[in-house]
């Protein structure tokens, strides 16, 4: 893409993570940005403290009058918008240039040494560790993050443009946009199956996007997923894999062989075996593009995380408190495992927020059974995104289905309350929804309430 010939973008759902990430860019190159979102949100305030203008009214004079003009004016979109959007049919009918978030991100990245992580669960976080590695090593890149990486406070950082790091998203098939040189798959779950139908649809995409690899590329695939490629894992003989793990005051210590040598006594910080996993896939990445392996340690130990993958807003003897954006039944699992690894013998209380009516109904029954294990839990109300409610689907309608005593239906109002009843020794948050919104809240009160 020629941005010599692009004055203004405009972006139609700016406060999306991976919208506002290419806002960030094309305002790093000095070119003019604005755009509309629904809902004020820190993502949004940040965008607009660096000088742009975001607009959260849905009607035409709410558009500034340069961005009015299609010449020299590039529109990006997301699916979340709906058609009918005043907007979205303004710059249709105004035969506007206007291309998907995905088909941008393809463009930008098409003529460098691209790096793209996907899978249905662990992408953004193997991406941000991978984006802190080449950093540290200091490899010039240039990452689109799908969170905040807490390592550089942003979903974005520029160093150069030679190099780039993106989060490769399988949903309305966006990742089939990239040419990567370097690309990793971390899982083929389930999901999404409003946009793919069945599981089958969804993992004959991960092969499309596996063929999108230019010529001379490397694929890396979790060990056991059915796709041809290096494979990487924990202690199950895959062609780069940690051994020796153990658990050191929080942390993981581990060794790593692979094909052409073995580093011993990495230290990583992150809990939870599933972000283990995720950093080895991204050092992998990083030894096969050449970093130097005593570097990439080193950054391994340093790694701070990604705000609401497993985070803790509250860490103390007698009271955890842990945010993560898990929305899937496989997250939530992983979530648990981790909880009762780093914090054995200790009761529980989680509360979810249901994301998208269709991933609700399509998961019910394992999403009943990935809560139930947690010794409380408590439903909010299904967060619905770009979906209109579907009948019968509904917060009640899945709390019916998990078997556990200690179970309820609240409003966010009421989820302080309910802790000091319960007295949890772990309090979680899960959801992919606006309940991240609650954390600061929540951990000002809980902590002078402990």
């Amino acid at each position: 893409m020629d941005t010599n010939t692009i004055h203004r973008v405009y972006f139609l759902g700016i406060g999306g993570i991976g919208m506002s990430a290419l806002a960030r860019y094309f305002h790093h190159l000095g070119k003019e940005v604005a755009g509309y979102d629904k809902t004020e949100t820190p993502l949004t305030r940040e965008l607009e403290d660096m000088g742009i203008f975001v607009s959260y009214e849905d009607k035409q004079d709410a558009i500034p009058p340069s961005y009015q003009n299609s010449k020299n004016t590039l529109v990006v979109y997301t699916p979340a918008v709906p058609d009918e959007h005043t907007g979205m049919r303004f710059f249709r009918e105004g035969d506007f240039t206007m291309y998907k978030r995905a088909k941008v991100l393809g463009l930008i990245t098409r003529d460098t040494y691209c790096f793209a992580v996907a899978g249905t669960h662990g992408k953004t976080t193997t991406s941000c560790i991978l984006a802190h590695l080449l950093n540290e090593s200091e490899t010039p890149i240039t990452a689109f993050l799908g969170g905040i990486s807490e390592d550089f406070n942003s979903n974005f950082l520029m160093k150069g443009p030679d190099y780039t790091v993106v989060e490769a998203d399988e949903f309305d098939r966006s990742f089939l946009h990239l040419s990567p040189d370097i690309a990793c798959i971390t899982s083929m779950d389930a999901d999404h199956l409003d946009i793919y139908g069945d599981h089958d649809q969804l993992k004959q995409s991960f092969r499309e996007f596996a063929a999108r690899l230019k010529s001379g590329g490397t694929l890396f695939v979790k060990k056991g997923l059915p796709i041809s490629g290096l494979t990487y894992g924990i202690e199950d003989n895959a062609d780069y894999c940690a051994l020796n793990v153990k658990v050191d005051n929080g942390a993981y210590v581990f060794d790593l062989k692979t094909p052409e040598t073995n580093l011993r006594g990495i230290r990583f910080n992150k809990p939870g075996r599933h972000n283990l996993l995720n950093g080895v896939a991204a050092i992998s990445m990083a030894l096969k593009a050449g970093s130097k392996p005593d570097k990439l340690a080193q950054a391994m130990e340093s790694f701070k995380g990604v705000q609401r993958r497993f985070s803790y807003a509250i860490k103390q003897e007698q009271f955890v408190f842990i945010d993560d954006y898990a929305h899937h039944p496989t997250e939530i699992n992983a979530v648990y495992d981790a909880v009762k690894e780093m914090h054995p013998n200790m009761k529980t209380m989680v509360v979810f927020q249901p994301h998208l009516y269709s991933r609700t109904r399509d998961f019910g029954d394992a999403f009943a059974r990935s809560l139930e294990k947690f010794d409380c839990v408590l439903l909010l109300d299904i967060y619905p995104a770009r979906e209109k409610p579907i009948p019968g689907i509904t917060a009640e309608w899945l709390l019916e289905k998990i078997k556990n005593p200690n179970k309820k239906r609240i409003n966010k109002e009421e989820i302080s309350q309910e802790i000091m009843a319960y007295s949890p020794e772990v309090f979680i948050t899960l959801g992919a929804g606006d309940i991240g919104l609650e954390i600061n809240g929540l951990k000002k009160e809980l902590a002078h309430a402990i």
